[in-house]
């Protein structure tokens, strides 16, 4: 009753019409006159007129990129026009060729959603009963949806009807279409705004990789070439440098001597990202960032003026109370802003909410970093069980110079990892969920804003903090072999290889980051496919009289209010990956750009083909999400130049080449012996004597820069350690200013704003002042022609050509 008061029409389908005999459904119509209304209260911006300004020229070399374009009727379904906000008493200012079809269907289905979300249906003794999410929740109704416009395979069998779904399915959510641009506008005629800058997001940042993936290949390329060169390796693996050395245990009692060029391999492949290059990607990907977020923000700048979206302001959402905020508020105040009475949350219950959500998000913090800590355990007591296995296992010889007890170890616990990640991920996510509700935010806006940022802080501490640990901690903590740093006095740090940690983080974040955009993609792919076809499975045999259009849509699967918001999580966090651990992978960004033009079909094809039509919504920006890329582009900048320092051997070898080599022909040669110190294993403790010495040592080496024993300073640090240090500070100090500044300095030189949007603005602003003054004089001239020429009405013209003038003038 309250809906047909509102001026919806309802029509009703009884549950014998429907397949299964058992579902009634409801068809909401809204009629022009509900469309006005509501488009005037929700502040829609309408076409005036035709947009007179002068069209950016065409690129000369636009028959080069031809094959990346769609069809003209696809990329641009309607012409562009200036828009003022939409006046239902001044409807004969607007653009209205055709009532059918001048609100888009993403327009009317948002107004619909806008009066289901707040129709009253009953008074409750305490409260308003209102809201079909209520009655969706309460089992009134099973469920509340927009219906597609036609089937994805085929036309629609109404010749009106423009088959938008089809025309989406058949130009954009199509695999063959890889290569070719998105069809932006269409998507946002169909979906909405939100989701229409989403895509129009994840393909910028898609087009951005493509550079960074470049730069990066060649870097690797590099070291691929040059692997041969370094060296380093080369030392290792000579049987008469390399060879005769020999190690000490890398674990207490069990592990055995060992001689370096066992690690000749690992040593080889470390040299592929460990290289100079490493250091110009670094800072590349430093720069790189800025301008995609520079560019980014020229890119929705535009879209906001294409898509009527310069004046819509988060305040106008934040004037739009949540439902459920408006249902679990039972007290009231008055708005300082509107004047008028409205539920408030007290300041004791906000307070307390805010306390236990707080003491939640730590909780589950504080219990990632114990699954980190039982990972680091698992590891440091693996490693002696995987040492003892290969050095006493004759079979294994084969692969021994590949497969290291350090590498069998890392892969295994990055393994180990991804699976406690995904199970922590299942979890939280109800949590985070569960929290924000209880926190009964006040807007939608607030409600994804606050879901984002525990969501955000979870995920980063759950996908990188073993990558932290493996580039900052890892190593770097062991003591030497006399005095040997133990964790919870029972196993001892784990060292790095020879030839440096980076090879470990390497293989790390590969695991992690290729698991989870794998899994992700069967996650969003497959499951949604197996689950709609054993749904609808007879949906393509059966005639659309006795399967209607209306229950096939509601076979398909939810997209959800949080659909979107999983999406961008997904992206946010592999943004972080090559960000902020970039310069121990160069082929990141590879692997991302790969994933991404994958992505971009997936989420089309599953968004067109497996899910209900979601509800559009508006959105100018990305949001939040904004601040935490650039947050993430910051941190990145140190993160890098930390892991060139210290996970890398870069500096101490540049600190060798040019203040200890003894070589003038060959300067790096006698490296590896430098960086090794000696120890007398006499001088062993009791916990770490190995087992065994069938080499009969004496003396191993370790790898740091110690005095030997013979001598009067026996195992304190060398001059040469304080100097690589000191050469490790100045070098992050110089390359976070260096990157820093260019940084500054291109955010500083690109504008935000393209000068060409910001004429379009001003002269649309000017044309509807104009407009809307040329018609309140017309409208006062027509009341003078019916009067007297009296002195006051004769003043109000005088006043509003006044207003002309002034407009014009402005």
């Amino acid at each position: 009753m309250n809906l047909q008061k509102a001026g919806l029409e309802l029509e009703t389908e009884d549950k014998k019409e429907s397949e299964s005999g058992k579902i009634y459904f409801l068809k909401i119509h809204a009629p022009w006159e509900v469309l006005c209304t509501y488009a005037e209260v929700l502040n829609l911006k309408m076409p005036i007129r035709s947009n007179d300004m002068e069209a950016k020229a065409d690129n000369p070399l636009h028959w080069l990129i031809r094959i990346f374009k769609l069809p003209y009727n696809v990329m641009n379904p309607e012409d562009d026009y200036f828009t003022a906000p939409f006046n239902k008493q001044k409807q004969e200012l607007f653009k209205i060729e055709d009532q059918s079809k001048f609100f888009s269907p993403a327009t009317r289905n948002r107004i619909v959603y806008y009066i289901l979300s707040r129709c009253p249906y009953g008074v409750g003794e305490e409260k308003r009963k209102f809201g079909v999410k209520r009655l969706l929740s309460n089992g009134t109704y099973t469920s509340a949806f927009p219906l597609h416009d036609c089937q994805y395979w085929k036309l629609s069998m109404d010749g009106k009807c423009e088959s938008e779904r089809y025309t989406l399915y058949k130009h954009w959510a199509r695999f063959g279409k890889f290569y070719k641009e998105q069809p932006l506008d269409l998507i946002r005629k169909y979906y909405g705004e939100k989701i229409g800058i989403y895509f129009a997001w994840l393909g910028f940042y898609t087009e951005m990789l493509f550079f960074a993936a470049i730069v990066g290949f060649f870097c690797f390329l590099y070291g691929w070439i040059t692997m041969d060169e370094s060296i380093s390796s080369k030392e290792i693996c000579d049987n008469d440098i390399g060879g005769q050395i020999i190690m000490c245990p890398l674990c207490d009692k069990r592990c055995e001597f060992w001689r370096l060029n066992s690690t000749c391999e690992p040593s080889q492949y470390s040299h592929l990202f460990d290289n100079v290059a490493t250091l110009f990607f670094a800072i590349f990907m430093g720069i790189w960032v800025t301008l995609f977020l520079e560019f980014w923000k020229r890119r929705q700048a535009r879209l906001e003026y294409e898509w009527d979206l310069v004046d819509f302001e988060e305040e106008q959402q934040q004037l739009q109370l949540r439902p459920e905020y408006e249902a679990k508020c039972t007290h009231k105040k008055k708005n300082p802003v509107t004047q008028e009475m409205e539920p408030y949350l007290p300041i004791t219950s906000k307070a307390a909410r805010f306390c236990f959500s707080g003491a939640t998000v730590l909780f589950w913090i504080s219990l990632i970093i114990a699954s980190m800590i039982a990972i680091i355990v698992y590891r440091l007591a693996v490693y002696a069980a995987f040492a003892s296995i290969m050095e006493n296992n004759h079979t294994l010889e084969p692969i021994s110079g590949l497969l290291t007890p350090q590498l069998a170890t890392s892969v295994t616990a990055s393994c180990l990892n991804f699976i406690v990640i995904m199970i922590l991920n299942f979890l939280y996510e109800r949590v985070a969920i569960w929290i924000t509700d209880m926190e009964i935010p006040r807007t939608h806006l607030e409600y994804e804003n606050r879901l984002t940022m525990k969501m955000f802080l979870f995920q980063f501490v759950n996908y990188y903090s073993s990558c932290f640990y493996v580039a900052f901690f890892k190593g770097k903590f062991v003591g030497f072999p006399g005095d040997y740093t133990y964790m919870f006095n029972s196993w001892r740090n784990e060292e790095c290889d020879p030839a440096g940690c980076l090879i470990e983080l390497t293989t790390q974040l590969t695991i992690v980051m290729a698991g989870k955009q794998i899994w992700g993609n069967i996650q969003e792919a497959l499951v949604p496919f197996v689950w709609n076809w054993w749904r609808s499975r007879r949906a393509r045999n059966s005639p659309e009289n006795l399967y209607s259009r209306w229950e096939q849509d509601y076979d398909l699967q939810i997209f959800g209010q949080l659909g979107l918001f999983y999406e961008y999580l997904e992206m946010v966090v592999q943004f972080g990956f090559i960000t902020l651990f970039v310069a121990s992978f160069p082929l990141a960004p590879l692997l991302a750009l790969l994933n991404n033009i994958l992505e971009i079909r997936v989420d089309a094809w599953k968004l067109t083909t497996q899910f209900r039509r979601p509800f559009a919504a508006k959105a100018h920006s990305i949001g939040v999400w904004q601040e935490i890329l650039n947050g993430m582009a910051v941190l990145s900048v140190v993160t890098n130049a930390f892991i060139v320092a210290f996970t890398s051997d870069m500096i101490p070898r540049l600190v060798y080449y040019y203040a200890y080599s003894e070589n003038e022909a060959s300067p790096m040669s006698g490296y590896i012996n430098s960086s090794l110190s000696v120890f007398d294993i006499s001088d062993f403790s009791d916990l770490s004597t190995p087992e065994t010495n069938e080499m009969n040592v004496t003396l191993c080496r370790y790898r740091d820069y110690r005095y030997p024993p013979d001598h009067h300073k026996r195992y304190h640090h060398t001059m040469q350690y304080w100097h690589i240090l000191a050469a490790k500070m100045a070098f992050i100090i110089i390359m976070e200013h260096v990157v820093f500044v260019v940084k500054f300095f291109v955010a500083w030189l690109i504008p935000d704003v393209p000068s060409e949007v910001k004429a379009r603005i001003k002269r649309e602003k000017y044309l509807t002042q104009r407009i809307l003054h040329e018609y309140e004089l017309t409208k006062l001239q027509q009341k003078l022609a019916g009067k007297e020429h009296c002195a006051e009405v004769a003043k109000q013209v005088q006043a509003t050509e006044g207003k002309v003038q002034l407009s014009a003038y402005m």
